[in-house]
């Protein structure tokens, strides 16, 4: 046991002997001018303190390395909303110069409104405006788009209306192909999901043709819809009865769904004049969403 203590007892002196020397050394370097203290200090960083140095710097990296995840993910889905953001803004930017273009060429008679789907089951093909009997509109308005034609006001309140849209089961428009030569009537036609709907053009005469691409516009007939709004193009037959008449599937020029600014007609159609140059040149079908094909 004397032994032992013996030997405790002079490390323990020692140790202090250590810390007494280094609190001497500390006092003295710090009693040293500035710039000689420099010298010391890099020296003992790069001996003495290197391995501890090394080891902070090591721990540093880690901790740098190291990756929050919750934190990441959120940080990704704010930069997600962002861009979709951004990207709804960019469209809607898109759509409301094709319908201040559209307003421009198209003469007195259209006002412009924001289109308002209703969101209700068995709603799918009325719509809300924002205007109503104080703009002008009536229950017989006609509703376009820069694509083409959307549908009809139904009712008509002070400052609202209540339109349906093309692929409701009771539309119908007179209509013509582009040059004039045949006519008939259109009306929808229900896909197996509301993006496939199409149009058909019915009535047309036994003998005549109407090829694939051809464009279908309203005629003016009915006292409706004024002469010349783009309803779609084409695609193919339909079916052909044995007496006189044939059925062609159009294209729609707009899809309703996509739509959110319009324009919507307050005088009479007999009163305007043949609106199909308004769809020719830079404005095509697929403006304001087209729909595909079947």
């Amino acid at each position: 046991m004397p032994e032992y203590f013996d030997h405790s007892t002079r490390r323990g002196w020692k140790s202090l002997g250590i810390a007494l020397a280094l609190v001497v050394v500390a006092l003295f370097l710090s009693l040293l001018p500035h710039e000689q203290q420099g010298p010391i200090r890099q020296a003992i960083r790069g001996t003495l303190l290197q391995p501890f140095i090394s080891a902070q710097a090591e721990l540093a990296a880690r901790s740098g390395r190291a990756v929050d995840v919750p934190a990441l993910r959120a940080e990704r889905d704010s930069l997600s909303a962002v861009v979709a953001a951004q990207a709804s803004l960019a469209e809607e930017n898109r759509r409301l110069r094709a319908l201040l273009g559209l307003l421009n060429r198209a003469p007195e008679g259209f006002i412009p409104a924001e289109l308002l789907r209703v969101g209700t089951r068995g709603g799918e093909s009325t719509f809300i405006l924002n205007v109503g009997r104080d703009d002008g509109v009536t229950s017989s308005s006609p509703v376009i788009a820069a694509g083409g034609l959307i549908g009809v006001v139904w009712e008509v309140g002070r400052r609202s209306s209540q339109g349906i849209d093309w692929t409701h089961p009771e539309f119908r428009a007179s209509a013509m192909t582009a040059d004039g030569q045949t006519y008939g009537m259109v009306e929808p036609r229900r896909g197996r999901y509301r993006e496939e709907d199409q149009l058909a053009l019915r009535g047309t005469p036994f003998h005549v043709d109407v090829r694939p691409g051809t464009r279908v516009l309203t005629s003016g007939r009915g006292g409706v819809f004024p002469r010349g709004i783009l309803l779609g193009t084409v695609v193919g037959i339909e079916d052909a009865d044995t007496g006189w008449r044939k059925s062609y599937l159009i294209r729609p020029a707009v899809r309703p769904e996509a739509v959110t600014y319009v324009l919507v007609g307050i005088r009479d159609a007999s009163e305007l004049e043949d609106l199909s140059p308004l769809w020719t040149g830079s404005t095509t079908p697929m403006e304001d969403g087209a729909g595909g094909n079947r």
